[in-house]
């Protein structure tokens, strides 16, 4: 099979989602030369000739566990603005082949199934998945909701390390564009050594952390201290109400906290608050409100506003890993891949300023040329 020929999986764990399904409509369109790839990274030059896979050889499917159809979920994203007027019609038919590959996840409630036995059945949906369109290889990538953090006398795994330990089981590479524990449970630490696979986490950097990771080198190498960061995040939809539990947004906003402290050295005073606003729908607001030293001490304050649509921040975001990813797998890479962590508030390892990950990222996009 040519490397034109072959198709790539991309198994969305939160396939009905507003991230998911604004990925799947939005590959559909860029595809069809409907929209250009705004946002994309892996569609600009540096990354040409990288061997990754086209847009057009992405199959979609995936685990959730909502019953929404995947067009009617688009047709609600574009009532919001969220995505353009008109473009679920003009890609119903891709949507419509992305929802019947959708399968449904858990542990739902009353479900008595085990760990063992939830995995086994995610696996099986996968290796199902690509021995009926005979893909070459296939991505999961996490988008569901922020899950809490599992406690230490925790018996079970969380929904999110099942769906991980099925990636692995299936020979799937994998990522955790969520803060939910994924691959980084202790229980699974055996099965990450020893699967051969790539994969890349955590907590996609889209939107106030992406701004937090420019700005924090630029107070570093001006030498000027910072006193104190605070942030507020204001967000409806889905994810504000994952985040209402307070256990859920104490996960997220570790990995906004751990951008600043290792750019700045030490975390500065403040909080990040997170709160639910359901009339704001898919849209975010996120402010920030810095204090920091100039020259003779003088007292200093700088204020960012962040407003924006975070599943349309997230679905490029997503698309690049996914086609990074299985060009990973390809080339025989294995194990974490601090290349990516670019893309990541929580990487597996790498440098916190945006820039620097940046030219990782380049880095890595000549290791994929030279390996064609």
């Amino acid at each position: 099979m040519t490397a034109h020929a072959a198709r790539t999986g991309v198994w969305f764990i939160g396939a009905r989602g507003s991230v998911a399904t604004t990925a799947t409509a939005g590959c559909a369109a860029i595809a069809a030369g409907l929209h250009p790839a705004t946002g994309m990274v892996t569609e600009t030059p540096p990354f040409a000739d990288s061997g990754l896979p086209p847009l057009t050889s992405l199959v979609f499917g995936g685990h959730d566990t909502i019953d929404c159809p995947l067009p009617k979920r688009a047709e609600a994203l574009a009532a919001g603005e969220v995505l353009p007027y008109g473009l679920p019609s003009a890609v119903r038919a891709e949507l419509a082949a992305a929802d019947a590959e959708i399968r449904l996840g858990g542990p739902l409630p009353g479900d008595s199934r085990s760990d063992e036995e939830l995995i086994t059945a995610f696996a099986a949906d996968l290796v199902d998945f690509a021995r009926r369109h005979a893909l070459a290889r296939t991505v999961v990538i996490n988008v569901a909701s922020t899950e809490p953090a599992p406690g230490e006398d925790a018996t079970r795994l969380p929904a999110s390390s099942l769906y991980a330990a099925a990636a692995l089981r299936a020979g799937c590479s994998y990522v955790n564009f969520t803060p939910s524990t994924g691959l980084r449970s202790p229980a699974l630490q055996d099965a990450v050594d020893s699967c051969g696979l790539p994969h890349a986490g955590r907590d996609g950097k889209t939107g106030q952390t992406l701004l937090r990771s420019v700005l924090a080198p630029m107070f570093v190498q001006r030498a000027l201290p910072v006193r104190a960061w605070s942030g507020t995040n204001l967000l409806g939809g889905g994810d504000g109400a994952a985040l209402a539990d307070p256990a859920a947004a104490a996960a997220k906003n570790a990995g906004k906290e751990r951008v600043l402290a290792d750019t700045l050295g030490a975390a500065p005073e403040g909080e990040v608050h997170i709160d639910d606003v359901p009339a704001m729908g898919d849209w975010k607001t996120a402010w920030d409100h810095i204090a920091f030293d100039g020259f003779l001490g003088s007292r200093m304050i700088l204020q960012t506003i962040w407003q924006g649509c975070d599943s349309a921040l997230a679905a490029p975001l997503v698309l690049d890993l996914a086609r990074l990813m299985a060009r990973a797998h390809e080339t025989g890479l294995t194990g974490a891949r601090p290349e990516l962590g670019f893309y990541f508030k929580d990487p597996d390892g790498g440098p916190a300023a945006l820039s620097e990950q940046y030219a990782v990222l380049l880095a890595f996009a000549e290791q994929l040329r030279a390996a064609r």
